[in-house]
């Protein structure tokens, strides 16, 4: 009949999910609390063992319930891609060789010793039969790359010990799945060769894609760029994310190490923070499908009928991963905060353990009953991670005396951010302090930070890139921000989150060498200040007063070398003004 509206069961569901990012997001951004927490509840109700359960008797719950839960994850699967290719996009290959030790140590020690011990546990008291619980153990293991690294950033000491975790973890799902496929009671023995033809296949697909990634990426975002079309930007964008994902699904891998392996290509390229900006919205909605997914698993009633049971089963898990992987954290020589933090926000199980508990199952090697109660427990883990993470945050505080970002009302003075609190910060903090100016460092190193208000320094512990820390240190009224960390990624995005928030703000940034100053220029920087050139011409400097040449030409000279740097900066910049170097010479 005309008039009549017929929704699809897939337009259904994409308006049940639209509506949750649209009520979930502000409402507990509102209240400051994470909204993994709120997508994991929209899930428990609209979910099969919520609100949907009652369909049949109220059938206008259809329309704000999902209907085919089966159906969205290729979309959640889709979230933990983008995931992995945000991650790749933070990080660069020196970065990446830099944390190998931690990958392939501290991660090899965390999965082996957690997994081998919780399948001892299961084994020896007769729970389950040895292959079920090597399954079971390696299982509960891993822990939640998709919920952990937007809580800690990969940037802190926390942050950097979790993603040296979860990248071996990642690494190991797929020769866990084939052992389990050789471990299987009906498997004909072909299980070691699959696995060995599938590492050499990755192998090569590795190697190509990191060749020809260098060559033809470049070129890629350099023409998509010269067409100023936003729209090619992303096409070329998820070309080459769902291209790697799907070169290395073909030969075996799993598609999250292509999509890592995108991401760290692009972060090669001068073009990643565009790249990173036009992902964002569709990681973070994509994330949301992915943990609504994992609150449509949870069954309240299960839940209630075996409580006591899987409230043992949830706390055994958490404390015993928790203390294991603060111990190990700490024998590598991680601080008591660090150690404490992490170990409490890596305990949870993982999104991995609900595919290692579905493979076993499939194979016969975990039975349906014991493989439903642990999704279970797993689903309870993965809902109270971001509790968790503010767990280990207070732990954390008390264990080693960390201090913490100061409150709103600390923030009321008009005062000069710095970010970073090394050398180059302290000069800056020195300079302020001579002339009055009120002024606040912050740094992810806790070290630096209790070492500077050891020596007088106003200073606070946070991280300036996380979205709360620079608005609860007061930047909408600080005269300016002073970013001073030798790190150039960090910095240039930090650059562009800032005078995209902030139009107006003063940004004055440390330039590794002139071409680090023109990207930071491109990025909204309103100084930048390149230190191999200001080293060099105060160098020059020194040397032609002290051989005997005057003061006054040696100075007109050191400004005439500084604006043929103005003018280079224009040109290999693409700048439509010459920008300024705001530095000052001596005399």
């Amino acid at each position: 009949m005309a008039g009549e509206l017929t929704l699809s069961p897939f337009l259904s569901d994409a308006l049940v999910i639209l509506g949750a990012a649209g009520i979930v997001i502000p409402v507990f951004a509102r209240f400051r609390i994470t909204p993994i927490i709120g997508f994991i509840v929209i899930g428990v109700l609209v979910g099969p063992y919520g609100l949907g359960s009652l369909v049949e008797r109220i059938p206008w719950l259809y329309y704000i319930t999902i209907s085919d839960p089966g159906a969205l994850t290729p979309f959640a699967d889709f979230g933990i891609v983008l995931l992995l290719f945000a991650i790749g996009l933070e990080l660069s290959f020196n970065r990446l060789w830099q944390l190998r030790k931690l990958v392939f140590g501290l991660g090899a020690l965390e999965l082996l010793i957690i997994g081998s011990s919780l399948a001892a546990l299961f084994g020896l008291t007769g729970m389950l039969g040895w292959t079920a619980a090597l399954a079971l153990g390696f299982a509960l293991a891993f822990s939640s790359t998709a919920i952990v690294l937007p809580i800690s950033g990969t940037r802190t000491p926390v942050g950097r010990a979790a993603l040296s975790m979860l990248l071996f973890e990642d690494i190991m799902i797929v020769p866990i799945i084939f052992i389990l496929g050789a471990l299987a009671p009906n498997a004909q023995g072909d299980g070691w060769s699959g696995l060995v033809e599938t590492l050499w296949q990755g192998g090569l697909v590795i190697t190509v894609l990191l060749v020809a990634g260098r060559i033809a990426l470049p070129r890629l975002f350099a023409q998509a760029a010269r067409t100023k079309s936003p729209e090619l930007f992303l096409s070329a964008s998820l070309l080459v994310v769902i291209g790697a994902s799907l070169a290395t699904a073909l030969v075996g891998l799993s598609p999250i190490v292509g999509a890592l392996i995108a991401g760290l290509l692009i972060a090669e390229t001068e073009y990643h923070t565009e790249v990173e900006l036009i992902m964002e919205p569709f990681k973070g909605l994509a994330l949301g499908v992915f943990l609504i997914t994992i609150g449509m698993s949870i069954d309240l009633r299960e839940i209630g009928e075996q409580i006591g049971m899987i409230a043992v089963a949830v706390v055994g898990v958490l404390v015993f991963k928790a203390i294991v992987t603060g111990i190990l954290l700490r024998l590598m020589g991680a601080r008591r905060s660090t150690a404490a933090e992490t170990g409490v926000m890596m305990a949870s199980p993982s999104e991995t353990t609900l595919i290692v508990l579905a493979a076993a199952t499939a194979a016969m090697v975990v039975d349906t009953e014991t493989a439903q109660f642990w999704q279970t427990v797993t689903a309870i883990g993965l809902t109270i991670t971001p509790l968790l993470a503010k767990l280990g945050q207070v732990i954390a505080r008390r264990v080693d005396g960390a201090p913490a970002l100061p409150g709103e009302e600390d923030s009321a003075e008009e005062r000069t951010i710095i970010v970073g609190g090394g050398r180059v910060g302290r000069l800056v903090a020195d300079m302020m302090q001579t002339h009055g100016k009120p002024y606040v460092m912050i740094d992810t190193n806790p070290d630096l930070i209790a070492q500077a208000k050891r020596d007088g320094y106003r200073a606070t512990f946070g991280d300036a890139a996380r979205g709360d820390a620079l608005p609860r240190l007061g930047v909408e009224t600080a005269p300016a921000v002073v970013l001073t960390m030798d790190e150039p990624v960090l910095a240039q995005r930090l650059v562009a989150k800032l005078r995209q928030t902030y139009p107006d703000l003063l940004i004055v940034a440390r330039a590794r060498d002139t071409d680090h100053a023109a990207a930071l220029y491109r990025a909204g920087a309103s100084h930048a200040v390149p230190e191999t050139l200001e080293s060099s011409l105060q160098l020059s400097e020194a040397v032609l007063v002290d051989i005997g040449v005057a003061m006054g030409p040696v100075i007109a000279s050191i400004h005439a070398k500084r604006d043929e740097f103005r003018e280079q900066l224009e040109r290999d910049g693409g700048l439509s003004e010459k920008p300024k170097l705001r530095t000052s010479t001596t005399g």
